[in-house]
């Protein structure tokens, strides 16, 4: 949609001054909500956003692990772009007992990358960062990327205890962590509660100028440590045949649903709802590994979980809620790259190339088309769920490709959403139509490949 149509929809003067308030869960499952299926964990909160928001069902995550889709997020590129495909400490470990070298890939989102918060501060808005960033170390902080405050975000990827005062050596190799900027507290807090209260005080703190509050919650990121009496009340609810039956990880969700509905309360509270937009996604999909011995989540109906390019390594819950929006549920693919462009053109902000498209077509209508034909993905490393792997998905078709062994699958989702029928040699001509695709587009991007040891 053109600016002046989208300005003549949002009203001329509102929508330069919309606050963006950008809620981000960390292996969030596309199935993990009660409104996207699941049949166990209780999520009120995000279900009423859901009603009262434009619900995406063909949501991906630019990359099956979090800090690719991060840096999608904040730059609107791809990751492969970017030359960062894994996490900051994946990208400086060396590989040794794989059949593949992976490439050295970046451990830092470039300083020299405009931010979505560099474009806004630059537009007049306050921009806080809030949570987890895992987009570098100190030089690359997210006061260094555009951001006025940042309370926790640090090079690491997860807490080391969810429950005050945050700190600890006794997992990730010895290393002693800790969340930086939360201040004194007491026995007994928990930290999605203690980041909530954080963002309360930024929403409190400017009602009279527009704001960017980049909301990065840990949960349900390992360890899983729910709040005790959550986990007794979901031990209680459980039955047998489950698709979901972690009683930790549901009460985590529970946590993280009461915290969006205190954020989205205080918006109302304020007087700031009718000029807020909230979004609501998670940066890959669910983990199905083991903790402490009990799987954390399942991602069925959809196929695997992170660190895979099937389904249910990259396809997560998505809500926008705009004022004036017309509630309903969107089947286009779109991806993390698109927030960029989507909160840029709500806020009035002139933007050079991007990978990703306005999303706002899609918020007046969302039966609507983007004018895109696929998206692509490339995660050259390995993970528990994969080995190194690019893929390009259109609105019907999917197409792998292994590099161990230049495996090649392909999947109808129209007809197979679960990609359990592989018809890569029922289908050759349009294998190699795909396949010619994705090997143009890695070349475009400049794509870094993994290599044969010699």
């Amino acid at each position: 949609m053109r600016r002046r149509d989208f300005l003549a929809a949002m009203g001329a003067q509102a929508a330069p001054r919309m606050n963006v308030v950008f809620i981000l869960a960390d292996d969030l499952g596309w199935s993990d909500l009660a409104c996207y299926g699941s049949d166990f964990h209780e999520t009120p909160n995000l279900d009423k956003l859901a009603s009262q928001s434009v619900r995406f069902t063909n949501a991906c995550a630019a990359a099956p692990v979090c800090s690719p889709t991060r840096a999608a997020i904040m730059t609107g590129k791809y990751p492969a772009r970017l030359h960062l495909t894994i996490w900051h400490e994946g990208a400086v470990r060396d590989v040794t007992d794989k059949p593949l070298i992976p490439p050295k890939t970046r451990a830092e989102l470039p300083l020299e990358e405009q931010t979505v918060a560099e474009l806004l501060r630059s537009r007049g808005y306050s921009t806080a960062h809030i949570g987890k960033w895992h987009l570098g170390t100190a030089t690359n902080y997210p006061e260094a990327q555009g951001f006025d405050l940042n309370i926790g975000g640090t090079l690491w990827g997860a807490p080391q205890t969810y429950f005050y005062p945050f700190t600890g050596n006794k997992r990730y190799g010895g290393e002693f962590r800790y969340v930086p900027g939360l201040g004194a507290g007491r026995p007994g807090e928990y930290l999605t509660d203690r980041l909530t209260d954080e963002s309360l005080k930024v929403i409190d703190g400017q009602r009279d100028r527009p704001y960017f509050l980049n909301l990065w919650y840990h949960t349900p990121h390992t360890p899983i440590e729910g709040k005790p009496a959550y986990v007794d009340y979901f031990k209680e609810n459980l039955k047998p045949g489950l698709k979901h039956s972690n009683p930790g990880y549901a009460a985590m969700i529970r946590s993280l649903d009461e915290n969006v509905g205190r954020v989205l309360r205080r918006l109302e509270e304020t007087g700031q709802a009718d000029r807020t937009v909230v979004v609501f996604t998670s940066d890959n999909g669910g983990s199905v590994g083991k903790y402490e011995g009990q799987v954390n989540t399942s991602n069925l109906p959809l196929r695997s979980g992170k660190g895979s390019l099937y389904e249910g390594g990259i396809r997560v819950p998505l809500m926008i809620r705009y004022p004036g929006n017309r509630p309903g549920v969107c089947a286009e693919p779109v991806i993390s790259n698109d927030f960029f462009a989507t909160i840029a053109e709500w806020t009035g902000a002139p933007v050079g190339p991007q990978d990703g498209l306005s999303l706002t077509p899609l918020l007046r209508d969302p039966r609507a088309r983007l004018g895109r034909e696929e998206l692509y993905f490339h995660y050259p490393h390995y993970y528990d769920t994969t080995t190194p792997v690019s893929a390009i998905r259109t609105r019907r078709w999917k197409l792998l490709e292994y590099f161990e062994d230049h495996r090649l699958e392909l999947f109808d989702l129209e007809n197979d959403p679960y990609e359990k029928k592989d018809l890569s040699s029922a289908e050759p001509e349009r294998r190699s139509a795909l396949h010619e695709r994705l090997t143009a587009w890695r070349e475009s991007v400049q794509a870094q490949l993994p290599r044969r040891r010699d």
